[in-house]
């Protein structure tokens, strides 16, 4: 389980972590940076931020912001977290030479808006990415990708491995298949795959698309030439039988939007927590 406090920065592994009042994690994108004029400064937009680290108190009460080796020697700095927010915009705006706010939503910043809960990729699916650029590591991967859950079979119910979802293929390890994840959404956007994780009811939404940040090194921002068509033709190649295509307009998708009724708004998750079909 990773949040990502501060969109577009470093994630935090936590063992456990409540529903927030817009469906995804408490704290998970509580933060998002914007120019003047309004528009995004994040990932996506802005390679910059890739350099910047964010290291977190443990109760996640505070957050040091550093960029190693910045040739104009910014001093890092921690500032209260979620509110430091305007202090923490005097230091965003130093770095990147150009007025910066920080806003704060307790609802978080999902990049869906309307799959807002937390995404979910298996284990198994981030390992076959290292496979497909040898050199790239689980880690790395994890931190190209951003998603909030990770999953494997010590975290499914016999009812989740079993018949309701037919052929679904564990290793002699124990260990699901990659791309498991894709049997969590239905055949069109009308329909969702209803199940629960501990105590959380979720509605699997779509898989996810993806953006430009997964080709950056998650450290350095270095492009990984060739990433993205290289990706997109592995992925047709390897889809899964259980994955519905047409769902895939292209094919540069990986992990599972979700979306989580406000019913479940407080509700925790933990490591561990078994995930169980309706």
């Amino acid at each position: 389980m990773h949040l990502h406090p501060i969109k577009s920065l470093d994630p935090v592994a936590v063992t456990a972590a409540r529903i927030g009042p817009g469906g995804g994690l408490e704290h998970d994108r509580a933060w998002a940076l914007y120019s003047i004029d309004g528009r995004w400064v994040n990932g996506k937009r802005t390679a910059a931020m890739h350099l910047i680290r964010a290291a977190y108190a443990p109760d996640l009460s505070s957050v040091t912001l550093a960029v190693p080796g910045d040739r104009r020697n910014i001093p890092a700095r921690t500032f209260p977290f979620p509110g430091g927010a305007e202090d923490a915009a005097e230091w965003f705006s130093v770095y990147f030479e150009q007025q910066i706010l920080v806003r704060h939503a307790p609802e978080g910043f999902p990049d869906d808006t309307i799959a807002s809960g937390p995404t979910i990729i298996s284990t198994a699916s981030l390992q076959a990415v290292c496979d497909w650029f040898p050199g790239v590591t689980l880690d790395n991967v994890r931190q190209r990708f951003r998603t909030t859950l990770e999953i494997d079979s010590a975290q499914l119910s016999q009812h989740a491995v079993g018949a309701p979802v037919a052929a679904t293929a564990v290793s002699a390890n124990g260990h699901l298949p990659a791309f498991w994840e894709d049997r969590l959404y239905g055949e069109d956007e009308r329909s969702v795959v209803r199940f629960r994780i501990g105590e959380v009811h979720f509605e699997g939404s779509n898989p996810c698309a993806r953006c430009a940040v997964p080709a950056r090194d998650p450290e350095t921002a270095a492009d990984l030439t060739g990433f993205q068509k290289r990706f997109s033709d592995l992925r047709r190649e390897t889809l899964p039988p259980w994955a519905p295509a047409v769902r895939f307009d292209h094919f540069y998708r990986l992990a599972i939007n979700t979306r989580v009724a406000p019913t479940e708004t407080g509700k925790p998750l933990r490591v561990g927590d078994p995930l169980t079909l309706a």
